[in-house]
């Protein structure tokens, strides 16, 4: 079959499917996107259709379709130090943002996709903390997705992904890989870094076994969301929060209904009060 079409029974199908375990909200404009991204999934499998993908899909026992599903429908864009004034805000309030932390630092990079904010966070607090040796950093980095979090794992970036990083940065933290310009993270910067596969919409955050976070990056992940499934998130993040703790969100996003107990510091960053 050349060219399969998506019906719009189908879509639909697909649609309450993703919304309910990923949490993401398709709209109806979204039906060529979906075709073009499961299309040579179905190819691959070498399915007659959609509805047999589907099939394969809802009856998957061993939860690998899913998988394969979530790095199919998320979008992993990312890059090193994305949201500039973010990390110019950090820098300037990093002393009071640690103050009476006693040396211990938990963050969690909620969407960590490739790895590159994960990364930057490590690789910032290394440059900016003062005295970091002696703090206590931990930085869980998770995401839905499995295939980008062993891209992250491994941590190898190809010329493009680097390119706008300062030399000091390809010095200090990087070790050249190969003879086509890839750079590697160096194995004392992941260190401190914890990957884990999680669902910010259906993940049991049990597991978190009341564990609270100083600050906790979720980019540009919630305006995939709708309305209810953004407030459920936002709730658990202010509870995951520790007393003064930040949430950094991305640039397009924007808490307008958000919890009386987060309070605006800066476009995008918000602090629990």
């Amino acid at each position: 079959m050349d060219k399969m079409e998506l019906t719009k029974k189908e879509f639909t199908l697909f649609k309450e499917y993703i919304y309910e375990h990923i949490g993401i909200s398709l709209s109806e404009q979204k039906i060529y996107l979906v075709q073009a991204r499961l299309a040579k999934r179905v190819k691959q499998l070498g399915l007659e259709g959609f509805s047999a993908y589907y099939h394969t899909l809802v009856n998957d026992a061993s939860g690998k379709e899913f998988e394969y599903l979530c790095s199919l429908i998320s979008t992993n864009v990312t890059s090193f130090f994305r949201e500039a004034k973010q990390w110019e805000f950090w820098k300037t309030h990093l002393s009071s943002m640690i103050a009476g932390k006693n040396n211990r630092l938990r963050i969690w990079s909620a969407a960590c996709s490739t790895g590159e904010e994960p990364y930057s966070i490590a690789m910032f607090l290394d440059e900016n903390l003062p005295n970091n040796s002696h703090f206590d950093i931990k930085i869980l980095a998770t995401d839905v997705s499995p295939r980008v979090l062993k891209e992250a794992m491994n941590g190898v970036y190809g010329p493009k992904a680097i390119a706008n990083l300062p030399q000091k940065y390809l010095s200090n933290y990087f070790e050249r890989k190969d003879g086509v310009g890839n750079y590697g993270i160096k194995e004392s910067m992941k260190r401190s870094i914890s990957f884990r596969a999680f669902n910010l919409v259906t993940g049991n955050y049990g597991v978190f076994k009341g564990k609270q976070f100083d600050i906790i990056f979720c980019r540009n992940v919630m305006i995939y969301f709708d309305k209810p499934t953004q407030q459920t998130l936002v709730d658990k993040f202010y509870e995951m929060l520790c007393p003064g703790g930040y949430l950094f969100i991305g640039s397009s996003e924007a808490l307008t209904d958000a919890r009386k107990g987060l309070k605006s510091r800066s476009a995008s960053i918000y602090q629990k009060v």
